[in-house]
């Protein structure tokens, strides 16, 4: 067989749910574990709703998944162009073929007309099928439809009481009727082709020899595969992935906008997380319990025939859980990094001051790198170090600040004031000044958390008080004495 190639082909017309980025992922594992080509085209002859902006997105999350391609609109390659609507000519030329071999017919019906035909078959409470009306049409009859001014769309002929049968890589061996299959428009009348013919001359084109796609193809496949026989030409190896399913068991749904690679993007997942969920998600590796593994052994595992047929569920606890797990394996500087633009977009630092105090910030973020599961949970841990103005827990206010403990703070607010400014010069002044009131921890520690956090929990607190700064600790203790 000649070298593998598949490609992804999605509608510039919205962000990649996760659904479509699983269905991505397999295609991208199925031709990298094989040594085979990948590529990026777009189909986008839905001219309404798709969208430059919408492919540049498309291109950003593939990145930023990890995923690259041999050949795509970005790039190019020997089969292009990689947009549908740049390939119009190859769709004229292949209908062409088809019309030379009487695979296909005019089809004068206006929309009308085709929806009392629908109407009818659902008052018989029957699946609709085209009448073949235009099947028949006469030349004469033609050239009258013509001179009034309607313009042909062009279908199918399905062949009567004929069985199409092909070997799906996933799902095994899979049968149509051809009785059961309406004649299916292949070019529009406008003359903008649509889904089934396109991608059959797309994939007759470029060569591809496997397609691995979304369970809701699977009764676009004997239609594609009549197309092909048509054309002469062997179809490629099939393999419908299953559908994902929320935590509800419902379909995760793109018009639903639930679950977008880019919000769970803005959330604070990391691309190399959702890499490795998403190809878990039908896929088990060999061996017991490994869940965390590189892309590296992904792909040396992977294998299509693998993939099991039963729907897999998509389940952000889970996601966050292993997103922790990689972060938590990033170093200090790296989680820093990554951190920076949350915190940035929270309002409470710039980036210019935080690269201005970078080894400050490094180690403010150090302390929550073990307690985060998501990004965007660290600005909520750490926003008391970086407002001047901080809201206090009205419960913890009463029980703690009393004013029994207001002669300590005094006391250790004067201390703090001339201390060197180290996390063991401030532990030693504390616990001396402690020792001297006859103070126990319990007494002392928690009333200073929360008097210069507003909260019960944080980072260690004499990490705390040293990362805060002098004038930030000192002022917040001085407010309740």
């Amino acid at each position: 067989m000649s070298q593998m190639r598949l490609r992804f082909a999605p509608s510039p017309t919205g962000p990649i749910h996760v659904g479509n980025a699983h269905t991505m992922l397999f295609n991208w594992l199925w031709a990298r574990s094989q040594g085979g080509t990948f590529i990026l085209r777009f189909e986008d002859t839905d001219q309404e709703r798709s969208r430059p902006e919408w492919e540049e997105v498309i291109i950003n999350e593939m990145k930023w998944l990890g995923l690259d391609w041999d050949e795509g609109p970005d790039i190019g390659g020997p089969y292009g162009p990689y947009r549908q609507m740049g390939r119009l000519h190859l769709y004229q030329e292949y209908l062409e073929k088809l019309k030379a071999v009487g695979a296909v017919y005019p089809c004068y019906c206006t929309p009308e007309e085709l929806a009392a035909e629908r109407a009818e078959a659902d008052r018989k409470k029957v699946a609709y099928k085209y009448s073949r009306r235009c099947l028949r049409l006469t030349e004469e009859e033609k050239a009258r439809l013509e001179a009034e001014g309607r313009r042909p769309a062009w279908r199918l002929k399905v062949p009567d009481g004929e069985v199409i049968t092909y070997h799906d890589m996933i799902r095994g061996e899979i049968s149509f009727p051809t009785d059961s299959i309406s004649d299916p428009i292949l070019v529009r009348s406008n003359g903008i082709p649509t889904y089934n013919f396109t991608v059959v001359v797309d994939d007759i084109t470029m060569k591809i020899t496997d397609v691995v796609r979304g369970e809701g193809h699977i009764s676009n496949t004997p239609v594609q595969i009549l197309i092909y026989r048509a054309l002469g030409v062997e179809p490629p190896r099939f393999a419908h992935v299953s559908h994902l399913l929320n935590t509800e068991r419902g379909k995760i749904s793109k018009r639903k906008g639930e679950m977008s690679v880019t919000s769970l993007r803005e959330k604070g997942i990391l691309g190399e997380a959702l890499f490795n969920y998403l190809a878990l998600l039908g896929w088990t590796p060999k061996g017991e319990g490994r869940e965390i593994l590189s892309k590296e052994e992904i792909i040396k595992e992977f294998n299509i025939y693998d993939v099991n047929k039963a729907a897999a569920v998509f389940d952000e606890e889970k996601l966050e859980w292993m997103n922790g797990v990689y972060l938590r394996r990033k170093s200090r500087e790296e989680f820093a990094e990554l951190a920076l633009p949350f915190v940035v977009q929270a309002g409470l630092i710039t980036e210019e001051e935080a690269r201005a105090r970078w080894d400050w910030f490094v180690e403010l973020m150090a302390q929550v790198q073990e307690r985060v599961r998501v990004l965007s949970e660290v600005p909520g841990l750490v926003d008391f170090f970086l407002k001047d103005e901080i809201e206090y827990d009205e419960k913890a206010v009463a029980k703690f600040l009393t004013e029994a403990i207001r002669p300590f703070f005094r006391r250790l607010a004067d201390r703090l004031e001339e201390v060197e400014w180290t996390v063991p010069a401030i532990e030693e002044c504390t616990r001396g000044l402690m020792a001297e009131m006859e103070l126990q921890p319990k007494q002392a520690m928690q009333p200073i958390r929360v008097a210069v956090t507003g909260r019960t929990a944080s980072p260690p607190l004499f990490d705390t008080l040293y990362l805060l700064g002098r004038e930030r600790a000192v002022a917040r203790l001085r407010r309740w004495c």
